[in-house]
């Protein structure tokens, strides 16, 4: 089977990144995802800067989404500084918004603060939430809890076990998985990937970071949700071509401003 007979969905990747610039910038990786069969593109926002740049990028190419969101790190800076944003052509979700106990770039009080407004603005917009949580499952369920879980909520380069896993579908979440659950010591990331429903697994590179075997310590980019793909649908005895139409099924139900096509930009 050659590669682009099978379609992909890159349900989170960062296409402005200035890393890309070793790799043509954001035409050439796109290129080269296009011809690996990544058919569609959701770019994320952290920030104000990174939301615009994705907005900007989705509205250059017919097949790229983007997000608006405030990343933990930036929380200090206010949700405020997006909310003008989410009006936008194609502008599919809400995050990547959570919280990161790992580097705490931001105190966590104004973390769980802009994570909770966000909650709330997808609630408002009925648009999808993109949650990121490193080191801050229960917080993360607890602002879930008093907020209320949106009806598409996603939990985004999913780096927990099979526990973190049932909590995360006990709340009807989508879990998203990159680059990591390849590496050997992700044994825990890998369980849940096995474990996960069909109906609530999507696949994601976070790209330029967290490239997969066989591609670790180099830029990761698109073309890379193709080999986690792989992986995973190796994982669960799936063949690959059906994995894919999986988890690009999958993503329509996740994002469903993707379902409209590019005609809504």
């Amino acid at each position: 089977m050659s590669k682009t007979t099978v379609t992909w969905t890159d349900t989170h990747c960062h296409l402005e990144d200035d890393r890309y610039r070793n790799l043509d910038g954001t035409l050439g990786v796109l290129t080269r995802a296009r011809e690996a069969g990544i058919g569609t593109f959701i770019t994320v926002g952290c920030d104000r800067a990174t939301s615009l740049s994705a907005i900007d990028c989705a509205r250059e190419h017919p097949d790229v989404w983007a997000t608006v969101g405030l990343h933990p790190h930036e929380a200090e800076h206010g949700v405020q500084t997006i909310e003008d944003l989410f009006d936008r052509p194609k502008v599919v979700a809400v995050g990547e918004a959570g919280l990161d106990y790992y580097y705490d770039h931001s105190a966590r009080d104004a973390q769980r603060e802009a994570f909770a407004a966000q909650i709330r603005i997808a609630h408002e917009r009925r648009l999808p939430l993109v949650i990121h949580t490193r080191d801050a499952w229960d917080d993360t369920f607890d602002i879930l809890r008093a907020e209320g879980t949106p009806t598409q909520t996603i939990f985004h380069c999913f780096t927990g076990g099979p526990d973190e896993a049932r909590r995360c579908l006990e709340v009807g979440a989508f879990l998203s998985f990159s680059g990591i659950v390849t590496f050997k010591n992700a044994t825990d990331v890998a369980e849940a990937a096995r474990i996960c429903p069909d109906d609530r697994i999507l696949v994601e590179t976070d790209s330029p970071f967290l490239a997969p075997v066989p591609h670790r310590g180099r830029t990761n980019q698109p073309a890379h949700v193709a080999d986690v793909g792989r992986f995973v649908a190796d994982l669960r005895h799936t063949a690959v071509a059906d994995f894919a139409a999986l988890t690009t099924a999958n993503s329509r139900r996740a994002f469903p401003a993707l379902t409209l096509g590019p005609t809504n930009s």
